[in-house]
This record gives C-alpha cells, structure tokens and sequence, in this order.
C-alpha cells in the first residue's frame, strides 16, 4: 500500500487531530493534556507568526497521524534548525509508511525553509519508533537532561 499524503494540518482536522493528540499524549504518560494547551497549541499552529507547524498524514478532515515542529536559532549553525517535537500515528495505520512519510514531509518543509538541519528525541523504550528512525537519521549519541521548573 502506497503511503498516503502528507498536507499541512487543516482546520477541518480538529477533531480528529484532537483524537490522536490525546492518544499520543497518553502514550507518553500524559494522559489529559489541559484543554488549554490543547487550544492553544492548535492554534499556534494556524499561526504565520509562530515557528510551530504541523502535518498530516491521510484524507482532510480524518487523518492518519500528524507532526509538529518548530523553527529555532541553535548556537552552531546560522540558519535556524528544525526540531520535530511530536509524531504520532493512529494504531491502525502503523506499518503503513505513514511516519516515515510524515518525517520526510518534515524534512522537504525544513529543507524549503533552509533549515540545515531536522533532530528529535524518543523514549529509550520506544523500539518500534526506534527502528524506523534508525533508518531515515543518524543518532547524536547525546542524552537528554531536564529539570522541570514549575
């Protein structure tokens, strides 16, 4: 089966979207991301002003996964990098194409934005992501440290 389009989100996925966003939040153990975040999220996605976009995978208004990221400055290059933050996909359409073409949908919107380059981070545990993403990028070697301030 041939992978389906990779589009820019559209105002007419919302309730969809919202599905897989909760989904995907739950997968990372965030299971009720607030209504606030939710919105504003959607709409900063809408937003030209903001350096955070996003895209589906699938028919308009039912999508099968989506994508965000963002636009930031970085310290060691002068273009600004492109940080691919969120991935998910719907379970039933896993093993179809449908992240690998949502990465590379991220890389033809980062390569037209002469970004240089696209990273992300997964959960250690996340073998199956892991296994696709050993196949269309390298991994850093670095690790990541946080701590949350409020």
């Amino acid at each position: 089966m041939q992978a389906p389009q990779v589009r820019p989100l559209a105002e007419e996925d919302f309730a969809r979207w919202r599905e897989l966003w909760t989904a995907y939040n739950a997968f990372y153990a965030n299971p009720n991301p607030s209504e606030e975040i939710t919105r504003v999220l959607w709409s900063r996605l809408f937003d030209p002003a903001e350096p955070v976009h996003g895209l589906a995978a699938g028919p308009l208004g039912a999508p099968l996964g989506f994508t965000h990221y963002i636009y930031h400055r970085n310290t060691w290059m002068i273009a600004p990098v492109c940080y691919l933050q969120d991935l998910f996909t719907a379970p039933e359409a896993r093993g179809r194409g449908v992240a690998r073409a949502l990465i590379e949908g991220v890389y033809e919107a980062a390569r037209a934005a002469g970004s240089p380059r696209v990273y992300w981070l997964t959960h250690e545990a996340n073998a199956t992501a892991r296994r696709l993403y050993d196949q269309v990028a390298e991994r850093s070697g670095f690790l990541q440290y946080r701590k949350n301030l409020t």
